[in-house]
């Protein structure tokens, strides 16, 4: 298969169209990026080329051939692959053996799960990746997981190979392995078809982009023929000009103050050790550094919801803590229950909304109603799961519910993470604006440019110790 083509394709989902008549091709030996806003309808294409979603109308063709929409088994024997933005891995299980569970269909084929294991073997051996065969993935780090879900798809010899926000959870040097992997992979004639919202990314390593804004189709380029200036606008209709900090002014008022934390993982081992820091009145403290060096154990217990193992954390009361989670799908949202349910679980905290221990419904959805307009949070109705949105729209659910008026210490955790540039730009001034009405901030990330952007000082965590600082001046 040389070319796989989209053609006129619409989905809606209720009242909310997620595709509006998209036609777009996609040719083997190529990166070819698709671009937009959270909610402007780009995973909802990419699954219905793979399969998992099925269009109300238009087409899919493999070299001018239909292909059964709908039909994940059908995209994976036309050659068509899916590396999720959430991982589809068996933690318990081996690297072989879910490396072993992964097939194109053919028939009368034999299932032969040491020759896939030997395949896998091959690509990593080709595009430079370790493999322990033996290792369990829940004790992967989370770029051996991708590069585990990408070796699942070119066992199959897939012809083209969809990535959804495959940066988003990666290191920078992780993300340059991945890319000098893809690279190779287009070399060797597969079609890259790759979803990202960070556009320097996108411009170092696609040759063509399609630009989506609200279920529509806006542009395609040849990115030689493009900058980030013009996707940006092409992405949200506007140019989006740069958020700065603002100064910091000192404040002798110490809201979080931490002293030799030590604090366990989850496997018993130390994960934070002996750090001590405080945060002040309208600052923002940065720690950056490759996730799994303690951040997220840090973070859990500032709030209070990790015990410590040692040391001492003197923070607020409960109710003016806000804390935006590392995982938004496990830690963040009730995915079963509703997007206002969800709004809820901060509303708790706002004594206007309640009334003798019972929910006032008005007030609650007038309030929720003005997060989802100052966020741009895409909704077609507040009594529909939160399940049904983008994980873009999710995500500005959690940080949104979390900026309440009362609160004394903010703790986010990457939460621009899975954000296009319009809605980045958003929270970051609502974290600088938070500082500047008084809060403490404490901002986790693994993105450079947020860290330099946003925070006062910056810490840099190795091993759940203190690695570097760069301390700012202030006035």
């Amino acid at each position: 298969m040389n070319l796989l083509e989209a053609r006129t394709l619409s989905k809606a989902y209720g009242p909310v169209q997620a595709l509006d008549d998209v036609s777009v091709t996609f040719e083997r030996g190529q990166i070819h990026a698709v671009l937009g806003e959270n909610g402007a309808g780009k995973s909802t294409l990419m699954g219905v080329l793979s399969g998992f979603v099925t269009p109300d109308s238009g087409e899919v063709l493999t070299d001018g051939k239909p292909l059964r929409l709908g039909d994940p088994s059908a995209c994976l024997a036309a050659g068509i692959e899916i590396v999720h933005q959430h991982f589809m891995l068996v933690p318990e299980f081996t690297v072989a053996e879910n490396l072993a569970l992964h097939t194109r269909p053919q028939l009368l084929s034999v299932f032969d799960p040491a020759q896939r294991v030997a395949k896998a073997c091959e690509w990593a051996k080709q595009l430079g990746w370790p493999l322990d065969l033996e290792a369990k993935v829940r004790s992967l780090p989370v770029g051996a997981r991708q590069r585990l879900e990408v070796l699942k798809a070119l066992i199959t010899e897939c012809d083209f190979l969809i990535l959804d926000e495959p940066t988003a959870v990666l290191s920078p040097q992780e993300v340059e392995d991945l890319f000098s992997a893809l690279r190779i992979l287009r070399d060797g004639g597969k079609g890259i078809i790759l979803i990202a919202h960070k556009l320097r990314e996108i411009l170092a390593v696609a040759e063509r982009a399609t630009v989506m804004r609200r279920g529509k189709k806006v542009a395609e380029t040849s990115i030689a023929d493009t900058n980030e200036e013009q996707l940006v606008e092409w992405m949200v209709g506007e140019a989006v000009a740069p958020s700065m900090v603002g100064e910091w002014t000192t404040n002798e008022e110490s809201v979080l103050k931490v002293s030799n934390l030590q604090v366990a993982g989850d496997r018993g081992e130390n994960s934070v050790n002996g750090l001590s820091f405080e945060v002040r009145r309208g600052e923002i403290l940065g720690f950056g550094g490759v996730d799994g060096n303690g951040q997220l154990e840090l973070a859990e217990a500032v709030v209070g919801i990790r015990k410590a193992r040692g040391g001492e954390v003197s923070r607020p009361a409960t109710d003016e803590i806000a804390y935006v989670p590392q995982d938004r799908r496990h830690a963040g949202l009730a995915l079963s229950m509703s997007i206002e349910e969800n709004f809820m679980v901060a509303g708790q905290f706002r004594r206007e909304l309640w009334s003798l221990g019972l929910i006032r419904w008005g007030k609650a959805r007038e309030w929720i109603n003005g997060l989802v307009q100052r966020f741009e949070i895409k909704v077609g109705s507040l009594r529909l799961p939160v399940s049904s949105l983008s994980g873009g729209n999710q995500q500005k659910i959690v940080v949104s519910r979390s900026l309440n008026s009362n609160t004394r210490l903010l703790v986010a955790c990457n939460p621009t993470r899975g954000l296009d540039v319009k809605a980045s730009m958003n929270v970051w001034q609502s974290i600088l604006q938070a500082a500047e009405g008084g809060a403490a901030v404490v901002l986790i990330t693994a993105d450079l440019d947020e860290l330099a952007a946003l925070s006062h000082r910056k810490f840099f965590l190795n091993r759940g110790r203190l690695a570097a600082t760069i301390e700012e001046s202030v006035v």
